[in-house]
């Protein structure tokens, strides 16, 4: 293994030289250089890449200290525990593009719901995490205490309550990476997730409250502090995005609300910029718009670094992540 160790870094210098192959190595070294002048990343995670287990790769950047913080959708957060719990049972349908309506129906009815090629079983994954949780937000609700959502899933997996189900080396999960660190993580939106929606019903039949789970406005409160609180000594923190929509969306803002709402005009801004989509360039969508765009709303900087890699996320986000970690 040790004599394959840099062959990625050295497969994409000879043959990722053009088009969006070429901002792939780009955007690689210039996270990497990001990191080496003292900057800090925040990784964005959109879409189901839990489930594309991108933890085999994230894992190990957040070991290596090479992401400062995550911004997920709660999809991504609680994906990659069930992947971590629930693998064998996770089935593959390559010809998912040629599936008819009852043959969806019929997944449905085996307790299957598909995200593309992979079907997650609903009763080894959702159903097995929903109690540990149940019983972390009662807790938290008797103890008058109240977390975010990723600090719930904290709590579960350093306490080790959940590995004696773990189907997967622990290695490739992020989230039991970053628990480990303590990783910060944003979250929002996350009662769009499957356990938001059950935390809502448990709220509707009355077991726990609504404010047990701390909501979307005080993530942004606590990103804007802890953004404010990183930088005071000069470092400055780049956005690798990965996808579109609201794990990006939130985060980003969180400058302009300190230089325009708050008066904190000396925090810097974003230091790095790169987004991984296969959104192109279009009309009035904020994944379709370039970067520059985003200096016109105070988020980015002329002489900031930016790069926009317009391909499959599954595809291209493991390969800047094997070129950082010199696989």
């Amino acid at each position: 293994m040790n004599d394959q160790k840099g062959f990625l870094r050295k497969f994409i210098a000879e043959h990722y030289n053009h088009f969006n192959a070429a901002v792939v190595e780009d955007a690689a070294q210039g996270y990497d250089a990001h990191l080496s002048k003292g900057g800090k990343m925040m990784v964005t995670l959109a879409g189901a890449m839990s489930t594309a287990e991108l933890g085999k790769s994230l894992a190990e950047m957040i070991r290596q200290d090479k992401v400062a913080i995550i911004s997920c959708t709660g999809a991504n957060l609680e994906e990659d525990v069930m992947n971590l719990v629930a693998h064998s049972h996770y089935e593959r349908v390559p010809q998912y593009r040629d599936l008819t309506a009852h043959e969806e129906q019929a997944l449905l009815d085996r307790g299957l719901n598909r995200v593309t090629d992979t079907c997650i079983p609903e009763d080894e994954a959702f159903r097995r995490l929903e109690h540990h949780m149940v019983d972390l937000w009662i807790r938290a609700e008797s103890e008058g205490k109240r977390y975010f959502p990723h600090e719930f899933f904290y709590q579960a997996l350093n306490a080790g309550t959940l590995e004696s189900h773990y189907e997967i080396d622990p290695k490739n999960s992020w989230m039991l990476a970053a628990a480990e660190k303590n990783l910060p993580i944003v979250c929002p939106g996350w009662e769009d997730s499957t356990l938001g929606n059950i935390f809502a019903a448990h709220c509707m039949l009355g077991e726990v409250k609504p404010q047990t789970v701390r909501s979307g406005i005080e993530y942004m409160i606590w990103l804007a502090d802890w953004y404010t609180q990183t930088t005071q000594d000069g470092t400055t923190i780049g956005f690798f995005q990965i996808g579109g929509g609201i794990a990006g969306d939130f985060p980003i803002c969180v400058v302009p609300l300190l230089h325009q709402d708050l008066r904190r005009t000396e925090v810097p801004l974003w230091g790095y910029f790169c987004q991984i989509s296969d959104s192109t360039t279009s009309y009035g969508s904020y994944s379709g718009a370039v970067p520059n765009e985003k200096i016109t709303w105070g988020k980015l900087g002329i002489d900031t670094p930016k790069y926009i890699i317009e391909s499959d996320a599954t595809i291209v986000a493991p390969l800047i992540f094997g070129w950082l970690l010199n696989w």
